[in-house]
Parts: structure tokens; C-alpha cells; sequence
């Protein structure tokens, strides 16, 4: 199906189902469930109808919310690098819930509060940051732009967000840090071989890192249908860049394992346990955040070990198949943690009504990710800013609605749920 000459862009939209990921599970869906006497659409011909139409954004500054940058991302990248950033586990249904969780809550607002001026700005660990988005750790992000990483941590400096980086980076984290103009936080993999975890860690503080964020989820291996469908599609010969069959030649070409003896090492192993968080606490005077908490009990444990802080995550729905969203995760985990320690929270934030729920209901901040890899993608530098402009613009405005002129006055009272 393509769009026909003259088709307006909110058609597109339409055709793209509103879903921050329904480019890539829509298409796994179609294959997997065809209708009785119905055609089946070959993956490519699914692709093909989402590449360059009239209704595809051509420039940043058109966008009137962060979803125009998906489209256009695609039109920009290779299939299985399409598919690498949209893809959940098995059928993309904790990517959904990400989304959907947000309809349980709903918004109160009040009048007649001076909200002329709004301040967005947020306290962390430590540190005052002009607004409560950070930008969550993603690898490869060359793969989505030459300039990768740098061009992130730019946008971040240009709008003054905090950025996290990934141990997949494919920029060092001196350059990064450069790039950035101050130190970034640094998300760690834990390694089967402690002195490569150890390395990294002490490489890390070198650079200046104030906060270490341990990722806690992804233990083990993922089945990530989608990414594997896009893969088919792709005409690219892909072993020039990643070798599957040589998984020690992929990870090497990472800067933050210059140096390191990979062999026989296995990253996010099965057997790590809590007495890993109190190794990293032990070894390291940064501070520690534990990503990847959706539970009161391991909140409760996080505090126990030493954490200085938790992201609640499901990993974008990319690892664990719960199917239970993010923001629906979040009260436990802020029960367990019991305002001791900060709780931040990740997945599926693509408006600014979705980040106050999450301000409401006690996240100290929020994480995004895919949003501004689209903007990445699409557009570079710019392409990022942009999307945190519109994501802080977004919130300022629902902020107003609800009578709350600055962060720290948005309260449990101004979300309620919704009536089932």
C-alpha cells in the first residue's frame, strides 16, 4: 500500500497507526496474522510503504511533535538499522504497554494560578539541570548518524539536558565528554570478568563522571522478532560492519573496550547477582543509579545495597516479555525506595502530558531514548534539539494547564486514574 500523489500528512500518520512503533510491530504483526483469503504483504513491500511521501517531514523545524521524526528516520535509515531502533522482544507487546500505560492516568488541572512564568528545572544527585529530560544510553548511535554520539551530546549542551552514555557507545567517552562540555554519566554493562567491568568503571572516573548507572535488566539473551524481520529485508551485505559469527570482532570496534582482553568475556551474564551492585559500590566513588528496577521489592533492595538512585525501566521493552508498561511500574518502585533515594523513570515518553504524569505520580525525572535517536537520525544535531525542544515546550504548557509554575510544585494530587 503507498501513499497516492496529493495524500496529506496526517493521512501518513494514520498509515503509520499513531504508535511510536507501529512502523516496526505493525509489520511484524501483518506477517505473523493475515486474515483468511487475504494477500500477506512481503516485509519489503511494508517498507516500501513507509519511505520518503509528501507527508514525510524534510527539515526539523517542521516537526509539531516528536512522532513527525519516526517517519523520517525511517525515509534516513537502512532497514535493520530501522529495525534495531524500533524492535521490543517477541511481539513488541512491552513496547506497546509502554505507550498505552499512560491512558490509566488522567490529569487535573486548576485555574486561576499565575503561570507567566514556569521553571523546569530539577535537582539531581547533586546537581541543578535546567529541565527534568535526560537522555537515556543507547549504543551504536553512529549507526543512525555519522556523528553519533557527539552530535547528541551537543544538542544536550546546546539545551542544557543531561546525557547518559552507553557502554555501547561508538564515540570514546573523552570525546563525548568534550563534546558535552562537562562530564556525561556512564550506563555500564556488567562483563563475566570483573577487571573488565572494573576497567570501564575506572575509566569512567577518569573522565569525570559523577554517576555510574548500573543496567540491571537484560540478563541473558532477547528474541527480537522485529529487528530479525527488518534483517530480511535488508539488501546491505551487514557483515562489513557487525559479524554475528564473530561476536569478539563487533565488540571490539567499541572504544570503551580499547585496550581490554574480550576473550571468552560475556557481557550482562545470568549469574550476576546484588553482591555485583555491592562490588561496584565498593570499588568506585561515583555515585550509583540501578536501571532497570520495576519492582518494590527490588527498590527496597536497591536501597539496601548502597544505590544512590533507580531508573524504573523495562528497557524500552526490549528485554523482559512482561507486557507491564513502565509508568504503571513506577508507584511500586517509589513505594520501595520510599522517597530514601531519587527514582527517575524510562519508556515511552514521547509527549510532555506523559512526563508530568510521571513528575506527578514521584519520578524525579525522565529518561527518553527513541524520540531523540529519530531526531538523530533524521536530521543530525538539530534533529535532537528539536526534539527536546518540543518535549520541554510540550510539558511548560500541560505545567500551566495544571497550575504548577515549577517542577518541584507538581504533586501526587494533579494526576488521578482512570476510572476503569
Amino acid at each position: 500500500m503507498r501513499l497516492r500523489h496529493g495524500d496529506s500528512r496526517r493521512a501518513f500518520l494514520r498509515l503509520l497507526g499513531g504508535s511510536p512503533v507501529a512502523a516496526a510491530s505493525a509489520m511484524a504483526r501483518d506477517l505473523r496474522s493475515p486474515g483468511r483469503g487475504e494477500h500477506v504483504p512481503s516485509l519489503s513491500e511494508l517498507l516500501d510503504s513507509l519511505e520518503q511521501s509528501e507527508g514525510v517531514i524534510s527539515s526539523a523545524k517542521e516537526a509539531l511533535n516528536v512522532f513527525e521524526f519516526e517517519a523520517a528516520a525511517r525515509r534516513k535509515l537502512p532497514p535493520a538499522h530501522f529495525g534495531y531502533l524500533s524492535t521490543g522482544v517477541d511481539d513488541d507487546e512491552t513496547v506497546r504497554a509502554n505507550r498505552e500505560g499512560f491512558t490509566r492516568y488522567e490529569i487535573r488541572v486548576r485555574r486561576l494560578i499565575d503561570v507567566s512564568r514556569t521553571d523546569l528545572a530539577v535537582q539531581l544527585l547533586g546537581t541543578t539541570w535546567k529541565t527534568p529530560i535526560i537522555l537515556d544510553p543507547a549504543a551504536s548511535q553512529r549507526a543512525f548518524h555519522p556523528e553519533g554520539e557527539l552530535a547528541v551530546a551537543r544538542a544536550a549542551r546546546s539545551k542544557g539536558h543531561l546525557q547518559i552514555l552507553s557502554t555501547g557507545t561508538t564515540t570514546s567517552i573523552e570525546d563525548v565528554t568534550a563534546a558535552r562540555g562537562e562530564p556525561v554519566w556512564f550506563q555500564l554493562y556488567a562483563a563475566s570478568d570483573w577487571n573488565v567491568s572494573r576497567a570501564m568503571v575506572k575509566r569512567a572516573e577518569a573522565a569525570g563522571c559523577p554517576v555510574l548507572v548500573f543496567t540491571v535488566d537484560q540478563m541473558g539473551p532477547t528474541n527480537r522478532e522485529t529487528l530479525k524481520l527488518s534483517e530480511r529485508a535488508d539488501k546491505r551485505l551487514c557483515k562489513t560492519c557487525h559479524d554475528r559469527s564473530s561476536w569478539q570482532a563487533t565488540v571490539q570496534r567499541k572504544p570503551m573496550f580499547d585496550g581490554l582482553d574480550l576473550k571468552g568475556v560475556q557481557f550482562q551474564p545470568p549469574n550476576i547477582t546484588w553482591d555485583h551492585v555491592r562490588r561496584l559500590r565498593d570499588m568506585t566513588a561515583m555515585k550509583l543509579v540501578l536501571k532497570g528496577i520495576v519492582t518494590r521489592e527490588d527498590a527496597e533492595l536497591s536501597v539496601m545495597h548502597g544505590a544512590d538512585g533507580i531508573i524504573c525501566s523495562n528497557h524500552g521493552g526490549r528485554a523482559e516479555p512482561s507486557g507491564r508498561s513502565s509508568i504503571e511500574s513506577l508507584p511500586e518502585v517509589l513505594e520501595g525506595a520510599a522517597g530514601r533515594i531519587p527514582v527517575l523513570v524510562d519508556g515511552g515518553f514521547r509527549r510532555g502530558t506523559d512526563i508530568f504524569k510521571a513528575l506527578a505520580l514521584g519520578a524525579r525525572a525522565v529518561c527518553i531514548a527513541r524520540p531523540y535517536l529519530w531526531g538523530l537520525a533524521a536530521f543530525g544535531q538539530e534533529g535532537v534539539e528539536t526534539v527536546l525542544e518540543i518535549l520541554a515546550r510540550e510539558l511548560e504548557i500541560v505545567m500551566q494547564y495544571a497550575g504548577t509554575n515549577a517542577v518541584g510544585k507538581i504533586r501526587r494530587a494533579h494526576v488521578i486514574e482512570r476510572s476503569r
